[in-house]
C-alpha cells in the first residue's frame, strides 16, 4: 500500500493543531461547568448566591513567565504608608489571604470531582485509529492498520451499559488504496443486570454522594468564611487594642518621668528622702522599659496581621481608630439567649452540624449499597450487528445481520470481601451515631461555655471599670497628700501603675467581650456578614422569647454564687 503525503500530512497536521490548542479550552470549560454546580448548589442551601471565582492575579499568566525573583523582589517592598480601616481589612483578607485562597480551590476541587460522576452516566464518545508503518530496502513504505473503532459507551443509572461502535480499515480510505473491499462492521450492544446491581439507589451511589459532598463543601466553606472573617475583625481590634496599650504605656511613662522629677525637687528642698527619690527613679526605668515593649508587641502583631492581608512586611500599616472608639461608645452589648434555645439554634443553623447529620444519613445509605454487592449476579446481555463491505455507511443491508442474547448468571459463592465490607458498613454507621451524639453534645457544650465565658468577661468589665475610677482618684488625690505629709511617693506610683493596667484592662475586657460574642453567633450559626458593621450587630443575640439570664446571669444583686450552690447545680445555666 503506497503512502499519499498530500493526505496523511494534512490530517497530521489538523490533529496536532487540536491537540495544541485544546489545553485553554479544557480549563475554561472546567470552569464553567464547576461554576453552574457551585452556584447551582449555594442556591439550593442558602437561597442564594455570590459571585465565586479561583483565579488570582497569576492565573491568566504562563506559568513559565512567572519567575521566583519577581516573588523576592515583590516581598521586598517597603517604605509604603497603606491606610486601612476595618472594612477595608475584610476585603483584602478575603481577596488576597493565602489560606482563604487554599479553601476556595478546595472547595472548587470538590465540585471538579462532581463533573467527572456526573460524566460517567454521560454518552463517552471514543475513536481508535491504529496505523502502521513497514518497508523493505527494496520496496516502498507501506502502511496498515488494525482494527478502527469509533463509536460511544453510556453507563444507565439502572446498571445497564449501552454502546454502539462502528469498525473499519481507515487507512485504506486515507491513502487512496484503490480496493474496494474494505470490511465496515455496526454494532449496537446492551447489558442489564437483573439482580445485583440493578437498583438506581445502588449504582448512582457514588453520583449521589458526590452531590451531597459539594454541599458539605459549600456549608464547611460558609463556616469557615464566618470564622475568618471574625478572626480578621478580632485582629484588627486587638491591633487598635495594642495601640491603646502604647499610649497607656507612653502616657504612664511620661506621668512617671513628672513624678520621678518632682521627686528630686522635693528632695533638693530636703522634703523627701533619698529612698523614695530612688523608688521614683526606678518605677521610670520600669515604665520606659513596658513602653518599648509595649512598641515591640504592637510591632509584632502589625506584621503578623499584614500576613493575614497578604501585604509585604516591610508596607507600613496606618489603622483606623474610630472602630475603637465606636466599640468604647457602644460598650458591651449583651446577649438573652439561654443554653438551651442556643442549643436548638445551633442544631439548626451551624454548617458543620447540619454536614454531621447528613453524613449520618450517608451511613445508612452504604449498608444497603454493602447488602446488594452480596445477592447473587443474574445479566441479560444483548448484541446485534451490520456488515458492509463498502466505504458508504448508507448502504448498510439490514438484512445482513447478525444478533444475539442471553443471561448470565453469577452465583454467590465467592462474597469474603463482601461480606467483610458490608460488616464494615454497620460498623461505620454504629461509629457514625456515636459521631453525631457527640457533635450534638460539643454544639451543647459550645453554648454554654460561650455564656459562662461572657457572663465572665462582664463581670470583668464591671471590675476593670470599677477599678479605673478608684485609680483615677488615687492618682489625682495621693499628690496632694503628699504635699500634706500623709503619703509618700510609693503610694502615688501604686497609684500611676494602677491606673496604667486599668486602663489597658478596660480596653481589652471590651476586646475580649467583642471576640467571645462574635465566637458565640458563630457557635450558634447565626453570623450574618452581609450586613454593615456586623461585628457590631447583636441582633441575633436578643431573644424576645427568652425571659432568661442576661450573659448567664441571674437577677443575684452581685451575680455571684456560693460555692455550694455551684456544686450542687444549683446554679447551672437555664
Amino acid at each position: 500500500m503506497r503512502l499519499f503525503p498530500s493526505k496523511i500530512i494534512p490530517i497530521c497536521l489538523c490533529s496536532l493543531l487540536l491537540g495544541a490548542c485544546s489545553a485553554s479550552r479544557y480549563r475554561q470549560a472546567a470552569d464553567k461547568e464547576v461554576y453552574r454546580i457551585l452556584s447551582q448548589k449555594e442556591s439550593l442551601v442558602f437561597g442564594k448566591t455570590n459571585a465565586f471565582s479561583i483565579d488570582t492575579e497569576y492565573s491568566g499568566r504562563d506559568p513559565k513567565d512567572v519567575p521566583a525573583m519577581e516573588l523576592v523582589n515583590e516581598r521586598k517592598l517597603d517604605g509604603t504608608n497603606v491606610v486601612i480601616s476595618l472594612p477595608e481589612a475584610l476585603k483584602m483578607a478575603f481577596a488576597n489571604n493565602r489560606t482563604f485562597q487554599t479553601r476556595r480551590e478546595q472547595l472548587y476541587l470538590t465540585a471538579l470531582t462532581l463533573t467527572l460522576r456526573r460524566f460517567d452516566f454521560e454518552k463517552q464518545p471514543f475513536g481508535r485509529l491504529g496505523v502502521t508503518g513497514e518497508r523493505q530496502s527494496d520496496q516502498d513504505l507501506k502502511l496498515s492498520s488494525g482494527s478502527n473503532r469509533t463509536g460511544f459507551t453510556q453507563a444507565l443509572k439502572s446498571g445497564g451499559t449501552i454502546g454502539a461502535t462502528i469498525a473499519n480499515d481507515m487507512v485504506r480510505y486515507f491513502t487512496g488504496d484503490p480496493r474496494r473491499s474494505i470490511t465496515t462492521v455496526m454494532s449496537v450492544n446492551f447489558m442489564q443486570p437483573l439482580l445485583r446491581g440493578s437498583s438506581v439507589a445502588v449504582v448512582a451511589e457514588n453520583l449521589k454522594q458526590a452531590e451531597r459532598d459539594v454541599i458539605y463543601a459549600i456549608r464547611d466553606f460558609a463556616l469557615f468564611q464566618q470564622t475568618f472573617a471574625t478572626d480578621v475583625v478580632t485582629s484588627y481590634f486587638r491591633l487598635l487594642e495594642r495601640q491603646a496599650n502604647v499610649r497607656n504605656a507612653y502616657n504612664n511613662y511620661q506621668r512617671l518621668s513628672a513624678t520621678a522629677d518632682r521627686a528630686r525637687e522635693m528632695r533638693v528642698a530636703q522634703r523627701m528622702p533619698a529612698f523614695q527619690v530612688d523608688q521614683a527613679l526606678q518605677q521610670q526605668l520600669s515604665g520606659r522599659s513596658s513602653y518599648i515593649r509595649a512598641v515591640q508587641q504592637y510591632q509584632n502583631q502589625l506584621d503578623e496581621f499584614k500576613k493575614t492581608l497578604e501585604l509585604p512586611i516591610g508596607v507600613h500599616i496606618i489603622l483606623d481608630n474610630s472602630s475603637l472608639s465606636d466599640l468604647t461608645a457602644r460598650g458591651l452589648q449583651l446577649v438573652n439567649v439561654t443554653d438551651r434555645s442556643g442549643y436548638e439554634r445551633a442544631v439548626t443553623n451551624k454548617m458543620d452540624i447540619l454536614n454531621e447529620i447528613d453524613r449520618f444519613e450517608d451511613s445508612k445509605r452504604k449498608i444497603v449499597v454493602a447488602a446488594d454487592a452480596l445477592r447473587a449476579n443474574l445479566t441479560f446481555l444483548t448484541d446485534v450487528s451490520l456488515q458492509n463491505d463498502t466505504t458508504d455507511y448508507a448502504k448498510f443491508d439490514p438484512g445482513n445481520f447478525k444478533a444475539s442474547a442471553g443471561l448470565q448468571l453469577d452465583l454467590p459463592l465467592n462474597r469474603r470481601s463482601q461480606r467483610n465490607t458490608y460488616r464494615a458498613r454497620l460498623i461505620d454507621f454504629e461509629r457514625q451515631v456515636r459521631s453525631l451524639s457527640l457533635t450534638l453534645d460539643n454544639a451543647r457544650d459550645a453554648v454554654r461555655e460561650d455564656l459562662r465565658q461572657l457572663a465572665q468577661l462582664n463581670e470583668n468589665f464591671k471590675i476593670q471599670t470599677q477599678a479605673l475610677d478608684l485609680a483615677n482618684q488615687r492618682v489625682e488625690a495621693t499628690p496632694l497628700l503628699i504635699e500634706a505629709g500623709r503619703a509618700q511617693i510609693r503610694d502615688l506610683l501604686e497609684a500611676q501603675n494602677a491606673q496604667f493596667a486599668a486602663q489597658n484592662a478596660v480596653i481589652g475586657a471590651l476586646v475580649d467581650y467583642l471576640d467571645a460574642r462574635l465566637k458565640f453567633l458563630v457557635d450558634l450559626g447565626v453570623l450574618n456578614t452581609d450586613k454593615a458593621q456586623w461585628w457590631f450587630d447583636n441582633t441575633e443575640l436578643v431573644d424576645t422569647s427568652e425571659t432568661g439570664p442576661v450573659d448567664g446571669l441571674d437577677d443575684q444583686t452581685d451575680g455571684i454564687h456560693s460555692p455550694e450552690e455551684i456544686f450542687n447545680g444549683l446554679a447551672e445555666l437555664n
